[in-house]
């Protein structure tokens, strides 16, 4: 399979969350769950105003247990990363965001983004990490200068980049 826009995105999310502070699985979460709702939005999708807690909860796309279940709800809360706004919950000590009743953790973004680089996910992180690194906060901290001044200039050559560094190919 190979690496696309949509692990791109994933990829320099993550590492724009991370490089603002967040925790490794805590940003990874943050990466997929943007790289998600992006999908979502580029196809149109339906937005519910007044933030909620699910009323079901998966993980690895399984329902949890009622206790654990009351415990994440009892956690839900809208967070922010810069201007942009994303619904969190608590999971065994750490933040993960989530979109409609699925929480994106930091395995579900090993199975959908790393797996998709094989070994060579980690040069891809880095290469990320040092670009978003290179930016000031305000531009990491801006929804809009991040997609328009980061990710956008270079979705397709790093897709192109990564997929040939995955391929085991000269660019």
């Amino acid at each position: 399979m190979a690496v696309g826009r949509f692990q791109v995105m994933a990829t320099l999310q993550a590492a724009r969350a991370h490089v603002l502070g967040k925790p490794v699985e805590t940003a990874k979460s943050f990466g997929l769950n943007r790289a998600i709702f992006y999908a979502a939005a580029k196809r149109g999708f339906k937005v519910v105003k007044g933030a909620r807690p699910p009323e079901e909860i998966l993980v690895a796309k399984r329902p949890l247990p009622e206790e654990k279940l009351r415990k994440i709800q009892e956690s839900f809360k809208v967070e922010e990363i810069g201007d942009e706004m994303a619904y969190a919950v608590e999971l065994d000590g750490k933040t993960y965001y989530t979109i409609g009743n699925e929480i994106q953790t930091e395995q579900d973004f090993e199975k959908q983004i790393e797996k998709r680089f094989g070994d060579k996910f980690q040069e891809a992180w880095n290469e990320a990490l040092e670009i978003c690194q290179s930016y000031d906060q305000g531009v990491l901290l801006s929804q809009r200068y991040f997609y328009e001044v980061i990710y956008k200039p270079r979705r397709d050559e790093l897709a192109k980049k990564w997929d040939a560094m995955v391929q085991g190919k000269k660019e």
